[in-house]
Formats: structure tokens, C-alpha cells, sequence
């Protein structure tokens, strides 16, 4: 290490014959050395003089020695001033990446639509390789990795609360559409497409998929997606006839549908059920990142936004935009007030029928009912539209407000969510 002298004043003695003394010149202040050793000091007696050999030869330094910190110190400070700037970029990002982090599913979708406005090629693309099957197939394995065999028991005790389930999606929830279309709005297509929407069965992955991360009963929202569904085939005809049609008749594509619920979520929800079950090392990373997992189904599910706003971009940009925002609204308060129908109707249940220990009580078992019972699908309604041959108008604006209430759900919903998350300060990576 680099040294420096300060004030060196040395004063030899030469003893002890001899009271002669030397004083050698101060050495500069400031001098540094870079060998960290004291320079050579020669002495020259005259031999001419009788100067005994001295016996002793004394040092006395007048001032101590001290190492030099200069250069360190300014590297110090250097360090210091960047480390000060770290930490003051890491605390003002660090509340950024909490709200990311607690805002994931809604920032996801809001995402998606933004990105199928801005450059809707793209997502129109994924939907040529049917990236939207894709995303469903991987939530429904996700799913099966994290679905404990308790949950499917507790989905059973609560058959009062699925069968109420289906009542509310297939013959409760579609006699709105009839006051839908007591409504006086431009084009007339909105206003149809939006009572044909009411009347459809819940969704095939949105409702399933926001319960799990609600902390729900997943079972029971699956047994409820699964059965509607199915069971639409046969009610939907009817009730589209009953309130919206006047004795139009309609035929749903059956083996169509029967194929899709198959294979983008039967097929998935059993090969995750079954890895979980051979693989307990699996089965202990999914009950131990679940937080992990459920941010990848809600970037899953931010596919469906993203590739629908795409498909529909070109028509948007042809509506009035106030008609268009006006249909966006009347959609989003569609979906409240089945939200509010639903949970009037848990409200009541449960007080009648045994209270705090009725299965209508249970958190676990409102929250599937809310958020599978006041959603409705979009596929089913596209799948309607295309059979009805513009016999209620055109398809295309037919279906445009239906995407937009079908994506209003799905982030009012996620809203919710995160509502209920931080009011019963339930972590995502905690087991149930």
C-alpha cells in the first residue's frame, strides 16, 4: 500500500563520545512514496576528524507515520454516491413492482386490449396458430397441477350451491334480456346482441380460473362450467326463443362444442390432476409457488383480451364511438347486476337455510357461485350468431358489444378479485 511521510524531522545523535548532532532537512509534507520504505540517509564524517565509532545511534521521529487514505476515501465516495443512486432508483421502483405484483391479472388484461388496439396484426397472427386454445389448454393444466383431491370433495358437500349455480346460468340470469330490449339505442344490433349475450351459459375458462385465484371453491366452479355448458346445448335454443327471438329457431353447433370443452379443458384439468399425483416433487412446487402459478394463468387469460380486441379492431373503428361507449357501458352494468343478483340471492339462501352453517355461507363456495354464475361466454354467442344467418341483424355488430361486455367481466371480475384477496389478507403462495 501506497505510504506518506508528513512532516519528517529527524534528529540523529551520535553518542557517546561525542555530543555532535545532525539534523537533516524536513522532508516535504506531501511526499509520496510508492516502495512504502523510508528513504536511505548517508552520513559523511570527516576523516580527518577523531570521531569515535558511536556506540548508539538514535532515531527519534518527531512525527508519526501515517497512511495515506486519500485515494481511497474519493473511491469511497465514489462508491457511496452510486450506491446512494441505486438506492433511491431501487425506492422509487420498489412501490411499482408491489402494485404490479398485487395488480397482476387486471394489469394483464388492460395490457392485452392496449396491445390489440395498438398493432392488432399481431394478434390477429396468434389467432391463425391458435394461440387462444393454447392459452386455455395451459390454464387447465396449471390448474390439474394445483387442484388438491380435498377440493374436489368439498365441491361435492356443496351440490345445494352448484345446482342454484346452474339455475341462475341457464333459466335466472337470461330473463334480463328482456330488459335489455326495452332499450332504445343505435344501431338496434348492440341492443340485441347484448340480450342474445344474457342468455348464454357461463364461460368456459375466465370463471374457473378467477375463482382459483379468489381463493375459491374450484371444483365447484368447474362442475358448474362443465354442466352449463353442456346443458346449454339443450336450454339455450329455448331461452333465446323465449325472450330474445319471438319464435326464431336456432340450432347451436353441439359436436363443436362438445369437442372444444373436451379438449381445451377436460383433457388438461385430468393430465395436471394425474402428474400431481405420480410426482410429489410436482405436486410440492405447485402447493409451494402458487403465487408463481396463478400470475402465469392470468397471463394466460390475458391472451383472450388481446387476440379478440385484434379480431375486432377493423369493425370498432367503423361505430360511432359514442354508441360504442355507450354499448361498453351498458355491458359492464349488465355483469354488476348479475353480480348483485347473485349475491342477493347467496343472501337469502343462506339465511334460510341454516345461516353461518349453511353451505351458502361459505367464502370458499360465494365466491364460485359469484364469479361463475355472472359471467357469460363469448364462443357459444359467436357460435348462436353465425347460425342465425343475419336473421337479427348483422353479425358483426351483433357480436361487437358482446366482446366488449365479455372483456368487461373478465377485468371487473379481476378487480374484485384483488378486492377480496386485501380485505382477508390472503397471500396467493399460502396453501389454502
Amino acid at each position: 500500500m501506497a505510504g506518506t511521510i508528513k512532516a519528517l524531522h529527524y534528529k540523529i545523535s551520535l553518542s557517546p563520545s561525542n555530543s555532535h548532532s545532525l539534523l537533516l532537512p524536513s522532508i516535504p509534507s506531501q511526499l509520496t512514496l510508492f516502495n512504502s520504505q523510508l528513504p536511505k540517509i548517508s552520513i559523511c564524517i570527516n576523516p580527518f576528524q577523531s570521531v569515535r565509532i558511536p556506540s548508539v545511534l538514535h532515531l527519534q521521529p518527531r512525527y508519526r507515520l501515517s497512511s495515506i487514505r486519500a485515494a481511497a476515501a474519493s473511491s469511497d465516495s465514489a462508491d457511496n454516491g452510486e450506491g446512494k443512486q441505486s438506492g433511491d432508483a431501487l425506492k422509487w421502483a420498489r412501490p411499482l413492482i408491489e402494485f404490479a405484483s398485487n395488480n397482476f391479472l387486471p394489469l394483464a388484461l388492460i395490457g392485452g386490449v392496449i396491445l390489440g388496439l395498438a398493432n392488432p396484426a399481431l394478434g390477429c397472427a396468434a389467432d391463425r396458430y391458435y394461440l387462444s386454445k393454447v392459452s386455455t389448454f395451459c390454464i387447465f393444466i396449471i390448474s390439474g397441477l394445483t387442484l388438491r383431491s380435498q377440493e374436489i370433495g368439498a365441491a361435492t358437500k356443496a351440490w345445494p350451491v352448484g345446482l342454484f349455480g346452474l339455475a341462475s346460468i341457464l333459466l335466472l340470469t337470461p330473463a334480463f334480456a328482456r330488459i335489455i330490449l326495452q332499450l332504445n339505442f343505435q344501431p338496434p344490433e348492440f341492443v340485441t346482441g347484448l340480450a342474445l349475450f344474457a342468455c348464454m351459459p357461463t364461460t368456459l375458462s375466465s370463471g374457473v380460473s378467477l375463482t382459483q385465484l379468489a381463493g375459491g371453491n374450484f371444483a365447484l366452479a368447474l362442475a358448474m362450467t362443465v354442466i352449463s355448458n353442456l346443458l346449454g346445448i339443450l336450454v339455450v335454443p329455448f331461452t333465446i326463443t323465449k325472450y330474445v327471438a319471438a319464435g326464431v329457431g336456432i340450432s347451436i353447433p353441439t359436436n363443436q362444442l362438445l369437442r372444444s370443452l373436451v379438449i381445451t379443458l377436460l383433457i388438461p384439468l385430468i393430465l395436471g390432476k394425474i402428474v400431481r399425483e405420480l410426482f410429489k416433487g410436482v405436486a410440492e412446487f405447485a402447493d409451494n409457488n402458487r403465487k408463481l402459478l396463478s400470475n402465469m394463468n392470468a397471463l394466460f387469460l390475458g391472451f383472450v383480451p388481446w387476440i379478440q380486441v385484434s379480431k375486432s379492431r377493423s369493425l370498432l373503428l367503423m361505430v360511432n364511438p359514442t354508441s360504442f361507449l355507450l354499448a361498453i357501458g351498458l355491458g359492464a352494468l349488465l355483469h354488476i347486476i348479475l353480480l348483485a343478483f347473485n349475491a342477493l340471492a347467496l343472501k337469502i339462501l343462506s339465511s334460510v337455510s341454516g345461516g353461518s352453517k349453511s353451505v351458502f355461507y361459505s367464502k370458499q363456495n360465494a365466491i364460485a357461485l359469484l364469479m361463475v354464475a355472472s359471467q357469460k361466454t363469448l364462443p357459444v354467442m359467436v357460435a348462436v350468431v353465425d347460425q342465425l344467418g343475419g336473421a337479427m341483424g348483422a353479425p358483426g355488430l351483433l357480436i361487437l358489444p358482446c366482446v366488449a361486455a365479455h372483456l368487461n367481466q373478465i377485468i371487473l371480475d379481476s378487480f374484485l378479485v384483488n378486492f377480496l384477496l386485501h380485505r382477508d389478507h390472503v397471500p396467493l403462495a399460502k396453501e389454502a
